[in-house]
């Protein structure tokens, strides 16, 4: 039986980012960087954190991290990621799937799409230059 899994993250929970404590405090170790597979949209959920959701159209590659961590710790995770995300099935660029953090479809409504910088860490370097003029 499995006592770990793969998680994919693609927003605060990353390395360095905001809520990355809680990935740390289940005893989740990093693993690697890549992409999902291109048929995912991300929108920023009022420039907080991000929300991914896999799309039939229009969809593009999103950068995530790759993440192990004990099952016992998976639903932790869960509890303290913020309304309108949940655990799904992520296909990244190989094809393989994992578990990851994606975006409820209300969450997104009214949102901005941020899809086109390729994930959230771009993005968020976009909002800083911006503010700094």
């Amino acid at each position: 039986m499995l006592d770990t899994c793969e998680l994919a993250v693609n927003g605060t929970l990353m390395l360095g980012l905001e809520l990355n404590g809680n990935l740390q405090q289940v005893g989740a170790q990093f693993g690697y960087e890549t992409t999902t597979a291109p048929i995912y949209r991300l929108w920023s959920i009022e420039n907080r954190h991000p929300a991914m959701m896999r799309v039939s159209l229009g969809g593009a590659a999103i950068a995530i991290e790759i993440w192990s961590l004990p099952l016992a710790g998976l639903a932790q995770i869960l509890q303290q990621e913020p309304a309108g995300l949940c655990i799904g099935k992520i296909k990244l660029a190989d094809n393989r799937e994992v578990l990851g953090v994606l975006g409820e479809q209300f969450l997104c409504e009214g949102q901005p799409e941020i899809t086109h910088f390729g994930g959230w860490r771009n993005y968020t370097k976009s909002i800083q230059t911006r503010s700094a003029f």
